[in-house]
């Protein structure tokens, strides 16, 4: 598992701004996502991060991790990629990209205790269509998927369990099948962060490109 420090600007952005935030995509008891753009050279004030995170980057690029002792980590991402960032204390951040960075930034707040987990599903997209569907990262509180599908690809039952935050990587144009009920057509942009809770379907790409989605399940 690859892990980013953090990426802080989001958070320190969100803070210093008034009233509603439109940054922010979803917020529920089990998490918060931001979707953040930050341009070229942009530099965070010193701020902390108190949960753990999953960031998803929509574009490549680097960044530094400043603390008050100034000690700088670097960080690398590629476009797509999914990395795990823990809890972190004071830190300042920086694009050094040199060019615009979008970042989808999943916050996990705690469970409550005595909650009990959700048991896998015998159809289970990873166990049932695993050309499709392939585990990123898994850890005590998230399984992270990457899911793909060719043009026109149409997949196979299967059934989500767990609450998920979906970030789409691609347009989405899917045909989207529930047992028993009439299909439905799903249309998303590149960037749309969705929440989605217990599912069975089958899934069709009726466009002509690639559909590539990641998904963040809570455990």
């Amino acid at each position: 598992m690859r892990i980013a420090a953090a990426f802080g600007l989001a958070c320190a952005l969100a803070a210093a701004a008034p009233g509603a935030d439109d940054r922010v995509k979803i917020d529920n008891d089990k998490t918060r996502v931001l979707f953040v753009t930050s341009a070229p050279g942009a530099k965070s004030g010193m701020h902390v991060h108190k949960i753990n995170r999953v960031m998803i980057y929509l574009d490549g690029g680097n960044m530094t991790l400043t603390d008050p002792a100034g000690k700088v980590q670097t960080l690398k991402f590629k476009a797509g990629e999914a990395l795990w960032s823990p809890a972190m204390g004071d830190h300042v951040s920086l694009n050094l990209s040199g060019h615009p960075v979008r970042i989808a930034e999943v916050e996990l707040k705690p469970k409550p205790a005595g909650t009990a987990a959700a048991k896998p599903s015998a159809l289970d997209p990873v166990k049932v269509d695993p050309k499709r569907y392939k585990v990123e990262m898994e850890n005590d509180q998230v399984r992270v998927i990457r899911a793909r599908y060719g043009p026109h690809d149409k997949g196979v039952l299967h059934e989500h369990a767990l609450n998920r935050v979906v970030t789409y990587l691609t347009e989405g144009n899917m045909k989207v099948t529930a047992p028993g009920a009439e299909p439905k057509t799903l249309k998303n942009a590149v960037g749309d962060v969705t929440w989605g809770g217990h599912a069975k379907h089958i899934e069709e790409n009726l466009s002509e490109k690639p559909f590539e989605v990641v998904v963040v399940e809570f455990k």
